[in-house]
């Protein structure tokens, strides 16, 4: 069947799309009121129905399966009646889950139900490598896929996404409203000097990295970066808060306070950071991070960046240390690994395993 697939003009955020939301946990909930704030038509599922009740109450249309989600999706979508095209109907559904098995089996339910036309985003932290092979199996039907990399965690629906896509041009670029709902924006970040790209959607916060699953390779990476920024700050305030110790001369023992620490390096310092404000949040509230246990859980991105790292043979001796730290506090934890937890607390919402 040959599609007209419609490439709507970048930036028309004043244009409402209709969209399915798939997994309404820490983000999925946050992803679908933020499209709702800009105006989209969001149609929600969840296995929890109590969850979908509450976001119905918000504005959102609740399906009671993924059956209901697609027919409500499917439904004529005055988008395409204003730009005057003969596109057909088309579902857009995008999927907020864990990675594995849930995502896989919840895209074997949706394919015999989509159609020619259609678009599945999955913006959950799939393994790139997953992302081409499902691509080819829902292109034999005729739907489009596209990978999303989403970072933002519990505080994205106030500050905006930051968003990493993967998928073919046409598709993405349709998809534009509904990127540019989500991402931050330029707000808060000054503009890079000599920047010459005509592409001004990664300085509002999102970027089409290239063809499917390089915005979910884009997204490992970030992740990895991060294994080992979180794991530099975690090192640095341990040697911090233990200089009080007799194992040093008694004339060379500082009790440093390490909360006041953080708050003045947040101000002109070159480690000035976001995950620093999360540390500095947590340090305030208690100097010595009772509430964190040093369990540091790891969601696989940084295993999948070093196995990525081995394959294009490129030294990662920092990322690959902050994997194996994390692997090494399941052993039993130090001020170091509670200041890990503390962050993936802040900006996540991630609670410690028991």
């Amino acid at each position: 069947m040959k599609r007209h697939l419609s490439v709507l003009s970048v930036h028309q955020t004043d244009m409402a799309m209709k969209i399915g939301i798939v997994g309404l946990g820490r983000m999925g909930g946050n992803i679908a009121r933020r499209l709702m704030r800009h105006g989209h038509n969001v149609v929600v599922f969840d296995q929890d129905p109590n969850v979908v009740k509450s976001l119905s109450k918000e504005g959102a249309h609740g399906a009671s399966s993924l059956e209901a989600l697609h027919q409500a999706l499917s439904r004529p979508q005055t988008i395409f009646a204003q730009i005057g095209t003969k596109t057909p109907e088309r579902a857009i559904i995008w999927l907020m889950l864990p990675a594995g098995p849930i995502t896989e089996s919840t895209i074997e339910a949706l394919r015999p139900l989509m159609n020619p036309g259609d678009v599945l985003i999955d913006g959950g932290n799939t393994h790139f490598k997953d992302d081409v092979r499902r691509a080819k199996t829902l292109k034999s039907h005729g739907v489009d896929y596209v990978d999303v990399g989403t970072s933002g965690g519990v505080w994205g629906l106030e500050r905006g996404y930051c968003l990493m896509i993967g998928g073919e041009g046409a598709v993405v670029a349709s998809l534009d409203p509904i990127f540019s709902a989500l991402s931050s924006g330029v707000a808060g970040v000054a503009p890079s000097k000599n920047r010459a790209s005509k592409d001004d959607r990664p300085a509002r916060g999102y970027i089409h990295a290239g063809p499917v699953g390089a915005g979910h390779y884009v997204k490992m990476i970030h992740n990895g970066i991060e294994y080992g920024m979180m794991q530099a700050y975690a090192e640095g305030f341990e040697l911090l808060s233990s200089r009080n110790s007799q194992r040093v001369p008694e004339d060379e023992r500082y009790d440093i306070n390490v909360s006041d620490v953080a708050e003045t390096w947040r101000r002109g310092s070159v480690v000035t950071s976001w995950l620093l404000d999360l540390t500095n949040d947590a340090l305030a509230k208690d100097q010595s991070l009772g509430d964190f246990s040093s369990h540091v859980s790891d969601s696989g991105e940084g295993q999948w960046t070093i196995e990525a790292a081995m394959e294009q043979a490129v030294p990662v001796p920092v990322l690959s240390s902050a994997l194996f730290a994390r692997y090494r506090s399941r052993q039993g934890g130090t001020f170091a690994e509670k200041i890990l937890s503390a962050m993936r607390f802040g900006f996540g919402g991630h609670t410690e395993k028991k």
